[in-house]
């Protein structure tokens, strides 16, 4: 196996191969490959093509496999343009993807070799992988074996300075197996060997993938349909990951697949064996180590794979001093090897993160982080962005004398961090009842977070700048008076492929029970931190009082000793803080056990400073008083002066008023009211209530009773009547504007009556007030009116009837009767009808807005042409019907049968007569309607599709948006903040969300859903919410948008919850019911929920504008308008063509204005805006 041409690498890995089994596939594992061993060598480039004329059977979808590839396949036919096919899977001729992506081998260290190979060794090594593979199989005695390698290939536009010190690189194999009777491909991914797993392609970042691709075949009648494709990954990254961590042939890396065989082929089949064998899987350390054979190890570096005795060599680079590895009596091994400092840049470069610089010193390496970024080099995070942690919480935890502990078993455990303030908040889920309480005062699980991102005073650094993201904590808490002890182990991963930070706590001990229904309050407190070179301390008192529901207060504290571990560049003296100690102040601390959620919760603010100074620096960006917006960062200037600059992958202003009363709503706890001010909040006490003599509770006043404020009063309705408070329990009442009466029983007054409006006026009365109109032919308010000059349509009219009457008297000289002469149907307004009919000959066409005929859509007699939905006939599966522009000011759409209505409103009236038509979808069910208030864009749903589209209201084509892997798309929402597109389907039970472009899709939820439908989002908060209308066990659900948190908001009283909206800007969640005939509304954040209406008849979909809600109405057939505030249906719209109405949205001139938003990128991850939620990562 091992022959002479090999480098010293490749003689060491064959010795190290020859000794034992490894459990995962090592590069010296691959076939051999290069100039020596008989290998061609494709031209260099993007998109090279070469053939290998094959003298042997290779059996792929009954075809020959002879053409090679530089982007990672190789085909059965000369490859088209990769434009063609790169990001467009499956393709339309037969490919095998070994890693399909847009690559390149031009920088004089990637090559593709390859050749056919018919060698003994070569033979027998093939034939192993297949016996591995199928071990039921007898008699594998291959032929012939293709041999094709990439080798350091890059991502095309990725070699950068051309040096390769900053390019990942992949190398992989695949080897086509020649059998008799049958065909197998066998696919090798090296550890090591796969450093990117996507590449650029039109302008996205698109993930590499393998598979099996039959291209286009004939079908009936000499129809070509696309034929199998058979993908060996996902659309999830960690798919291509496992490429080199998991097998199907018993070693990890190795993939094997029957790709064909004769006389009959059914389908491509994979290898058996899932798992590799158990001693080598217990193999953690290799038997030569054991035997203390070696004294030393070598293992090849990670970036490039270099093969120095290749005829190709690798650009040269400035060699250093060797290391001699010494081999201790190795009698029958007659070499000496030695290897290269492996620690410098150009072989650990990618250790450090994607925002660092690396750095050697004399000793090795060091990773440094961008201007822009903080952390250790190695994780490296944006300055000003807020940051995530995800984890688990385990553990065992007594609770005062019992005998019996509470378990804890892989709790979620989300955390928030607003990192230019210093606040952090933590939650837990899952908490039982009987420990949730007695948990309230370890505030301590969420501190190191706090201290992590802690806001930094002028020369101090937090925890996450001095060490990043990876490192373990011990905490042990003693509590007083009781002597309990907990025990807190917490293990820091590092940052995720979700841009998240990863913790893992374990919790042992005991901690005093605090009763049930308690609150507990902890006192502001200071802790000293001493630093050293891997190690870091601290210990401090904590003082907290614990108020029982019986109104017993008891002060109570704990003392919290812990230690942080982590390993620090060793090489950088510079690393470490300024100082050896430093202080973290905490205070604003807030906790709370949500008995209903099993949710406990803690937040605090956190500050990192001197242990000699007790203020903080008076410039804002040191208090964190500076109203940047959370998604920025706050920069110092003299004196009290700063600027404010949104953090990378963000654009705006960077400022914004963050609004503390609307993130956290219980901060002023119960009957206060929390009024938000630039950079702080105020509590103030609600109406009847003062505060205490602790000058924090609201306690209730013994006054007189308001009756107005209570409701309680007899005044007529709201719409007519204002009740006035005048002192003691005493009240007036008076009839609004417009109405008359005693205050307690008023009449409407009709204006009409008194001749408000102009003579030449229609005059409409409405309760409380009237409108004025002009009549046609006059032009003004309605109040005055005057004559308005003829338009083109009404003096053609008068022309024409002006002929008419002269050529009357001519016609009686006829022999014949003429046809009687046309005249223009002109509207109200005196524009040109759109259909214009001349009886006499009975026909009708369509005309411009000049009244221009229209080509060819004059009809014969009994017909007549919808002009205004005038559609070319549909060709193929997608319809392209018109769309017609709609007209500057806010519309309600909505979906019905075979189309997509919109009609105007006026304030908050419906203005009936102009509705028409906005897009005409012939032999299509749309559902759900959603508006890009950014683009200007509308979206549905199309069960019949089934698909998901979009168009711009300015006019246009319809955009296909998502049209495979939907059974029944129903719910479609639009996040207008972060780009993003979320969507239910009601047959697949699925919560999923993709761009608004489709692309990255991703399913977010499909366990615990039976009927999923309405859906929307919060973008001020990055949160989304749903409803089942599961008949048995109806809900409202809502989580993050990252898929985090997901919590049941509402289950009970509900029956078939069709509709769902959310107002943002007075953050209340509605929702019309089908089955309680109701609609509701519910403010999130405080749980508090209120009917608006009851005794609707049956609601489907439901959207909110202003004051007003508007849903539709499948019996009806109706659109309404709900007032929310009187609680009153308020008007009632009937279209023209009366049938089901489904989805209804509007759209509103501008989107909602404030702070950072973020900068779309087609490249994932998609990032968390920072919003007090959490944002979707791809």
């Amino acid at each position: 196996m091992c022959t002479r041409y090999r480098s010293w690498l490749w003689v060491w890995s064959c010795l190290l191969s020859l000794c034992a089994p490894t459990g995962a596939l090592e590069l010296g594992d691959l076939f051999e490959f290069g100039e020596e061993a008989g290998d061609r060598q494709l031209q260099p480039g993007s998109d090279s093509t070469a053939e290998l004329p094959l003298n042997g059977s290779l059996f792929f979808f009954g075809d020959t496999v002879d053409r090679i590839n530089t982007n990672g396949f190789v085909s059965v036919v000369e490859p088209p343009a990769e434009g063609e096919y790169l990001g467009k899977m499956p393709a339309s001729f037969k490919m095998i993807a070994a890693l399909l992506g847009d690559l390149e081998d031009g920088d004089g260290q990637g090559k593709v070799h390859f050749r056919l190979d018919g060698s003994p060794e070569a033979l027998s090594r093939a034939a192993e992988h297949v016996t591995r593979a199928f071990p039921r199989d007898d008699g594998v005695e291959p032929t012939s074996v293709l041999v094709v390698t990439w080798e350091n290939v890059v991502a095309r536009g990725t070699s950068g300075r051309g040096d390769g010190l900053d390019t990942k690189r992949n190398t992989f194999q695949l080897v086509v197996a020649s059998m008799v009777s049958s065909s197998c491909a066998i696919l090798l991914y090296p550890r090591n060997g796969l450093q990117f797993f996507s590449t650029p392609v039109g302008g996205e970042s698109k993930l590499l993938e393998a598979g099996f691709n039959e291209g286009f075949v004939e079908g009936w009648f000499w129809k070509e349909t696309q034929g199998q494709y058979y993908r060996t990954t996902t659309d999830e990254e960690t798919s291509i990951r496992e490429l080199t961590e998991k097998t199907n042939s018993g070693q990890n890396g190795v993939w094997v697949y029957e790709i064909g065989s004769s006389p009959f082929f059914a389908a491509i089949t994979p290898g058996m064996v899932t798992s590799q064998p158990e001693e080598e899987r217990d193999a953690t350390t290799p038997p030569w180590e054991e035997k203390g054979d070696f004294l030393t190890e070598t293992t090849p570096t990670e970036t490039p794979t270099e093969y120095p005795d290749r005829v190709q060599p690798v650009p040269p680079q400035q060699p250093q001093q060797p290391q001699i590895v010494v081999i201790d009596e190795a009698e029958d091994l007659d070499v000496t090897v030695f290897t290269y400092n492996s620690e410098t840049c150009a072989q650990n470069r990618n250790k450090c993160s994607a925002f660092a610089d690396c750095r050697d010193y004399s000793n090795g390496y060091c990773c440094h982080c961008r201007p822009g970024f903080y952390g250790n080099g190695k994780n490296c995070v944006a300055e000003g962005k807020p940051q995530r942690m995800n984890g688990k919480v385990n553990g065992r935890v007594f609770v005062g004398n019992s005998p019996s502990p509470v378990e804890l078993g892989n709790n979620d455990l989300h955390s928030y961090v607003v990192a230019n303030d210093g606040r952090a908040s933590v939650a837990i889920s899952n908490i039982p009842e009987d420990l949730g309480p007695s948990l309230l005062p370890l505030a301590s699980l969420g501190e190191v977070i706090g201290w992590a991102f802690a806001l930094e005073q002028p020369g101090y650094r937090n925890g996450f700048s001095l060490i990043g993201g990876v490192f373990s904590r011990q905490a042990e808490v003693t509590f007083q008076p009781g002597n309990e002890r907990l025990s807190i182990k917490q293990q820091f991963q590092g940052i995720d492929e979700h841009d998240h930070l990863v913790v893992d706590t374990e919790l042992e001990g005991r901690v005093p029970a605090v009763p049930p229904g308690s609150s507990v309050e902890i006192n502001p407190y200071k802790e000293i931190y001493q630093y050293d070179r891997n190690l870091i301390t601290s210990s401090s008192n904590r003082d907290y009082t614990v108020s029982s529901p019986d109104g017993d207060v008891q002060t109570r504290s704990y003392q919290l000793r812990q230690t942080v571990t982590f390993q620090s560049c060793p090489h950088d003296e510079a690393s470490g803080p300024a100082t050896s100690t430093q202080q973290l102040s905490v205070d604003h601390i807030f906790v709370m056990f949500e008995a209903d959620n099993h949710l406990i919760r803690y937040a605090m603010s956190n500050k990192i400073g001197s242990i000699h100074s007790s203020l903080p620096e008076p410039n804002p960006c040191f208090t964190g008083r500076h109203g940047c917006d959370i998604n920025a960062a706050c920069r110092p200037a003299d004196g009290l002066r700063f600027t404010c600059e949104c953090a990378t992958g963000f654009t705006g202003d960077g400022r914004y008023y963050t609004d503390e009363c609307r993130q956290t709503p219980q901060i002023c706890g119960p009957d206060a009211v929390c009024s938000n001010q630039p950079g702080a909040f105020r509590c103030e006490c609600s109406t009847g209530f003062s505060f205490a003599s602790d000058g924090k509770t609201c306690v209730a006043e013994n006054r007189p009773a308001d009756h107005c404020q209570r409701g309680s009063h007899d005044c007529d309705a709201p719409e007519r009547a204002l009740c006035s408070y005048s002192g003691g329990s005493a009240f007036v009442c008076s009839c609004l504007p417009g109405f008359v009466g005693d205050g307690r029983v008023c009449r409407d007054v009709d204006e009409c009556r008194q001749d408000r409006c102009h003579a030449a006026a229609f005059c409409s009365n409405a309760q409380g007030s009237y409108s004025c109109q002009c009549h046609p032919g006059f032009h003004g308010d309605g109040f005055q009116c005057s004559p308005r000059e003829k338009t083109p349509c009404e003096r053609h009219r008068e022309s024409a009837q002006s002929a008419a009457t002269g050529a009357g008297i001519s016609s009686f000289f006829r022999p014949r009767p003429a046809a009687g002469l046309y005249a223009p149907q002109c509207d109200q307004r005196g524009a040109y009808e759109s259909t214009q009919c001349h009886a006499s000959i009975e026909q009708c066409w369509c005309v411009d807005a000049n009244g221009r005929e229209i080509p060819n859509t004059r009809t014969g007699p009994g017909s007549t042409p919808l002009c205004e939905s005038m559609t070319p006939a549909p060709v193929g599966p997608t319809p392209r019907p018109d769309v017609h522009p709609v007209a500057p000011g806010t519309h309600l759409l909505f979906a019905q049968s075979g189309k997509i209505e919109q009609v105007p409103l006026d304030g908050y009236n419906i203005r009936k007569e102009e509705a028409k038509p906005l897009l005409h979808l012939p032999d299509r069910v749309v559902i759900a309607v959603a508006y890009d208030c950014v683009e200007k864009m509308v979206y549905w749903t199309d069960i019949t599709g089934p698909a998901i589209s979009r168009a711009r209201l300015s006019g246009g084509d319809i955009i296909p948006v998502v049209t495979t892997g939907d059974l029944s798309p129903e719910g479609i929402a639009i996040d207008h903040v972060a780009r993003l597109l979320f969507w239910t389907d009601s047959m697949r039970d699925t919560v999923e969300v993709s761009q608004l472009d489709g692309s990255q899709r991703r399913v977010l939820f499909d366990t615990d859903l039976i009927n999923p439908r309405p859906i929307v989002t919060n973008p001020a908060y990055g949160q989304l919410f749903w409803a089942d209308w599961n008949r048995d066990g109806p809900k409202i659900e809502m989580s993050n948008m990252d898929g985090t948190d997901r919590t049941v908001l509402v289950k009970d009283d509900l029956g078939l919850p069709n509709g769902l909206t959310f107002d943002l800007e007075e953050q209340q969640l509605c929702w019309a019911d089908a089955g309680t005939r109701k609609v509701e509304c519910m403010d999130p954040h405080r749980r508090l929920r209120r009917p608006i209406v009851e005794g609707i008849q049956y609601p489907f979909a439901l959207v909110s504008f202003g004051r007003n809600l508007y849903y539709t109405d499948w019996r009806r057939e109706a659109v309404v308008a709900v007032d929310r505030h009187s609680e009153k249906e308020t008007e009632e719209f009937l279209p023209q063509k009366r049938s089901r109405l489904y989805g209804i949205t509007t759209t509103p001139t501008q989107c909602p204005q404030g702070g950072c938003i973020r900068a779309f990128s087609a490249l994932p991850p998609v990032e968390a805006t920072g919003r007090p939620g959490h944002r979707v990562s791809f």
